[in-house]
């Protein structure tokens, strides 16, 4: 357990500080421009991706008055992914919904463990086509998800466990740094 921990401290340490400081400029461009965040991913990366847009959205002791981030997580209407699945294929449960939602100002924060998940693949394509910004975090060596992404935050390692408790850490370490700017002057 204790190599583990020291394991999982030791990658928060080794991911780029540059990446996570671009992925936050592409989320506050988002938020000063009033733009939509989406989020996606699967098994512990959908947890991450929903909670992620659950502290945009809400804002953690943001005032009910305040301005929050317009965000949401393609992966929480189980009807939709549902239906989608059956009817079309797995490989377009966030491609197709998002299709009807995206534009060109917009961010998708695309979630993959692996970065070769079809289905989140076929998400990021429909951003880019949209003409909006793409976020990837990933883990290993970044699978295809690094050559699609505007800005891709990978964690080095194949352990699917510590990608996805980095990605946790790296997601609220983001949100406090966009929450810190909404606070600053001239912030939101």
């Amino acid at each position: 357990m204790d190599d583990y921990l020291e394991q999982v401290a030791g990658l928060i340490r080794a991911v780029p500080r540059k990446a996570l400081h671009d992925v936050v400029d592409c989320l506050w461009q988002a938020y000063c421009a009033d733009a939509q965040v989406f989020a996606c991913g699967n098994g512990g990366s959908s947890a991450t991706a929903s909670h992620f847009v659950e502290d945009l959205a809400k804002g953690i002791d943001v005032p009910p008055a305040e301005r929050r981030f317009r965000a949401i997580s393609l992966v929480d209407s189980v009807p939709m992914l549902t239906a989608y699945a059956n009817d079309v294929g797995y490989d377009h449960v966030f491609a197709e919904p998002l299709r009807n939602l995206v534009g060109p100002r917009d961010v998708l924060l695309a979630f993959s463990g692996s970065g070769r998940s079809e289905n989140v693949l076929r998400a990021m394509a429909v951003t880019r086509e949209a003409g909006a910004a793409v976020v990837g975090l990933t883990g290993g060596d970044g699978g295809e998800m690094q050559r699609l992404a505007d800005v891709c935050v990978v964690v080095p390692t194949d352990s699917m466990q510590q990608i996805e408790d980095a990605h946790l850490a790296i997601a609220h370490a983001v949100y406090l740094e966009l929450k810190a700017r909404a606070e600053g002057p001239g912030g939101g």
